[in-house]
């Protein structure tokens, strides 16, 4: 009897281990998956960003790409219709029963097919009404296929994702640029095409790659799918989904205006400067863009995080604070460079700038950075909760606000008009979201807590004033604040260890 239990005992220890080595072995695969796919997206982001977007634009000239730059936006305004909540449906729907994409598939991508067309129809509609001319049409109709594209490679990585192959996923989200990198990268170094570069190349370029990527993701899915797929059309369950998906559609519908409406109203509201003016806007908002990386991807893994949480009715006040403080501190250091060293930036990353239009609407957009990382956390935090009817209301009236201000201030002050009007826009979701967010979810005031963020930014603005003062190159003034705010962040104790670790394990 005695050897008996003995042997079980064993047993039993061998097999603890064992589900202990097969849980943090799954545990380790996804920090690597997750680390793959964030470090393989910036990569690739910032390559496209600096060496390839900001030279198109410095060959075709600021006006050529302005134009570009305010259809692409006006494109992007309406881009929810092409999705309508159909890919996160498809990826909740999937990842609960992989086999469901034998249903499913056949049915989202007709629908999808007719929301192209649907989309395309408005946005044609728009661009008559706005008065754009035939040769602006003709670009718009290509801007309108690269964003359709976009739009189905994102749905096809979403069944790629809710599959469980994540580092697929992850090649396929960069696949379309690696593509443009190295067509337009050819096109701008080749000596016969660089001195007439054209934008119309740069479009083309980007659809060609877009179709491609496209390609290679359907027959990548099609490989890796654990059902075959048919192609069938099933009204009833599109039907189904665009019902539950309405209000999110909406709420991403007014955010898009009131986060793309500049280069627009720009370009249609400041004559014949317009071009000009949006391809200047278009330069120092092309560096908010990369900075708001960091906050789109933090904010998708706070998601599921907030979302669990509540469903297991879990005290939050931990975790928000935690966001702000991995967040805010850079976000604030990043506006505040900006602010001494912008007028430098700029003209570092582009030769033809002012030294003083474009460093004041670079700074202005850039001071508007930690807003959007405030709106990123606690906008999140009442979707999880479900309170897409209050982010609704509150959408509705900033864009009311944003449309007004952009109407005041772009005639007179031109695309510095538009910086400040984005300023204000976003500083005042910050607000009410934050207000809601507390009110809603009965998050603890921590005056204490607000206090440091304040001393953070103070101390941080005096060692800025301290190294422009220094008889050294501008080159070194910024990396020495920088590492000086490094440290601040320990020493204000922003970012711990264990802070960092506690994030990881929700995540997991």
């Amino acid at each position: 009897m005695r050897a008996k239990v003995y042997f079980y005992f064993l047993f039993s220890i061998k097999f603890s281990k064992r589900v202990t080595l097969v849980f943090f072995s799954v545990r380790q695969q996804l920090v690597k998956n997750l680390l793959f796919v964030l470090v393989v997206n910036i990569l690739v982001k910032a390559i496209w960003i600096f060496l390839i977007d900001r030279n198109v634009q410095i060959r075709v000239g600021y006006e050529n790409y302005g134009a570009f730059q305010a259809l692409l936006n006006l494109g992007m305004i309406f881009q929810i219709v092409l999705d309508f909540g159909l890919t996160q449906y498809n990826s909740r729907e999937i990842a609960t029963d992989p086999r469901r994409i034998k249903v499913l598939f056949s049915s989202m991508l007709w629908t999808r097919i007719l929301l192209s067309i649907i989309y395309g129809a408005i946005v044609f509609g728009v661009a008559i009404a706005l008065g754009y001319g035939k040769a602006q049409i003709h670009l718009l109709l290509s801007v309108m296929s690269i964003l359709a594209l976009s739009s189905m490679l994102t749905f096809l990585r979403s069944s790629v994702a809710a599959l469980h192959y994540f580092r697929l996923d992850g090649l396929l989200a960069v696949i379309d640029r690696l593509l443009m990198i190295l067509v337009c990268g050819a096109l701008l170094i080749l000596p016969n095409y660089a001195q007439v570069f054209k934008i119309e190349w740069f479009v083309w370029s980007q659809i060609v790659c877009y179709g491609i990527a496209v390609l290679v993701a359907f027959f990548a899915l099609v490989k890796i799918s654990p059902a075959k797929i048919h192609f069938s059309f099933r009204p009833q369950i599109i039907k189904r989904v665009i019902k539950e998906s309405a209000p999110f559609a909406l709420l991403v519908f007014l955010m898009s205006i009131y986060m793309r409406a500049d280069s627009v109203m720009i370009e249609r509201l400041c004559g014949q400067e317009g071009k000009m003016q949006a391809g200047i806007y278009a330069s120092a908002f092309r560096l908010l863009d990369v900075a708001n990386i960091f906050g789109v991807m933090f904010a998708g893994m706070l998601m599921p995080i907030f979302s669990k949480m509540f469903a297991q009715k879990e005290d939050i006040a931990f975790t928000v604070r935690t966001s702000v403080n991995i967040m805010m501190p850079i976000a604030f250091v990043i506006a505040l460079v900006s602010v001494f060293w912008g007028d430098d930036m700029m003209h570092f990353l582009y030769h033809k700038a002012s030294n003083l239009q474009d460093g004041l609407i670079f700074a202005l957009l850039m001071c508007s950075f930690p807003a959007y990382c405030l709106m990123y956390i606690y906008s999140t935090l009442l979707t999880a909760k479900g309170s897409l009817a209050l982010l609704n209301k509150i959408s509705l009236v900033i864009v009311v606000f944003n449309l007004s201000l952009h109407f005041l201030l772009i005639p007179v002050h031109q695309a510095i008009g538009a910086a400040w009007a984005v300023l204000a826009t976003e500083w005042l979701v910050a607000a009410i979201v934050i207000f809601y967010a507390h009110k809603q979810c009965q998050l603890p005031h921590n005056y204490r807590w607000l206090s440091a963020h304040v001393g953070f930014v103070i101390c941080v603005a005096l060692i800025s004033v301290f190294a422009c003062q220094l008889p050294l190159d501008w080159h070194i003034q910024l990396p020495l604040t920088l590492v000086a705010a490094f440290f601040l962040l320990f020493f204000f104790r922003f970012w711990t260890i264990n802070s960092f670790k506690e994030l990881l394990q929700r995540k997991n």
